[in-house]
């Protein structure tokens, strides 16, 4: 553990817990989303699995908050740390599930800046998180202004380190890792989007978006190619500057992942589902009418629905939420109206029946809902 990581979790341990309502009507603005009464105005979202939130509920602090299993190589750690961590002007909150009602746990901005600084590390594209799975961990490099278009630099390379098994040994010793530093390819970069991570046929993999001086974007996969790594395979490219992820999930339930992604060259974006098959990306199935999230903010959330996954994602104006099942294809199932503008970030805590939505609104507040079991 780092020293500000350190640092950080020593602050969050001196903290008191606070439970703040989110049922009834306090702060409800339609029949099903309430408002979640913070102290602060908040500008910063992360869900469960990211980095931010491991280590909130590593910290012991997080009542109830124990991480499961170790996550295995090519895999995020979506349900390994079941707390979502919000912050923003003056303070931040550690939020977990409780019988259907979220609790939160304050965070003073010391601690939190502590927290979401190994997000990314030294050496990567500024402001874009890296991927950690396991021992591997994967992040955008060498900015570049190639290809650039609005929203800053893109990258000229993707860094995939790898941490090397250790034989037993009386002695410390240093963790030995391997740097492989991968190029988008010919006149690519790219894009500011942050890797994911996931597994192709078994084997640990990234999913990344490149960029052309066209102003045209194609979904890559970098896997291994023998003992090193380099780009497996891309999609075609498509009008309308950088695609925009907004998950990787199995989400057909093949036994393979599939990726979800925006392309939103206007306000009214089109949702498009991915496959991956023989080293190929091919577009399954698309739909318009969808947002994608400012920068490198999350504006999508994968659901558990009792074995099937869905996606939930604000529509193209952001005035609601939508949940869509994209097994056999895209079709919405539900919409969740919001009281204002959906902004910086969407996050689901919990499964099933006992799972609510948390939507980090434009105006700097959190709207939070349960998730609909069918259309109304």
């Amino acid at each position: 553990m780092s020293d500000r990581r350190a640092r950080a979790v020593l602050l969050l341990l001196a903290l008191p817990i606070s439970i703040l309502a989110t049922g009834g009507a306090l702060g409800a603005e339609t029949a099903t989303v309430t408002i979640l009464d913070l102290p602060f105005k908040a500008r910063a979202l992360r869900g469960p699995g990211s980095e931010v939130a491991v280590a909130a509920a590593t910290s012991g602090l997080v009542p109830g908050a124990r991480p499961g299993a170790a996550v295995a190589a090519g895999e995020e750690a979506a349900d390994h740390a079941p707390v979502a961590v919000v912050w923003g002007e003056g303070g931040g909150a550690a939020l977990s599930l409780v019988d259907g009602a979220v609790r939160a746990t304050p965070l003073a901005a010391d601690a939190v800046e502590g927290l979401v600084a190994a997000e990314t590390p030294r050496g990567a594209l500024p402001g874009i998180r890296r991927a950690v799975s396991g021992g591997l961990s994967a992040y955008l490099t060498g900015p570049t202004r190639a290809a650039s278009g609005e929203g800053g630099p893109n990258a000229s390379s993707l860094t995939v380190r790898e941490r090397q098994p250790m034989g037993m040994s009386a002695d410390p010793k240093p963790v030995q890792i391997s740097t492989s530093n991968v190029p988008a390819g010919p006149e690519a970069v790219f894009a500011p989007r942050r890797p994911r991570a996931t597994l192709i046929g078994g084997q640990p993999a990234f999913v990344a978006v490149t960029l052309r001086p066209s102003g045209k974007s194609a979904l890559a996969l970098v896997g291994r190619k023998g003992v090193a790594w380099g780009l497996v395979a891309e999609g075609p490219l498509q009008e309308g500057g950088a695609l925009k992820v907004a998950a990787v999930a199995d989400f057909a339930k093949s036994g393979q992942p599939q990726i979800a992604a925006v392309k939103a060259p206007d306000a009214a974006g089109t949702l498009q589902l991915w496959t991956v098959s023989g080293g190929a990306l091919s577009l399954a199935a698309e739909a318009p009418g969808y947002a994608e999230g400012a920068d490198d903010s999350d504006l999508a959330a994968t659901v558990d629905r009792g074995g099937a996954t869905e996606l939930a994602l604000p529509v193209a104006d952001r005035g609601a939420v939508a949940l869509v099942s994209l097994k056999g294809g895209i079709a919405e199932r539900a919409r969740i109206p919001l009281p204002a503008p959906a902004g910086f970030g969407l996050a689901v805590l919990g499964k099933g029946a006992q799972a609510r939505l948390l939507v980090g609104l434009a105006d700097g507040r959190i709207a939070v809902a349960p998730i609909p079991d069918a259309k109304p």
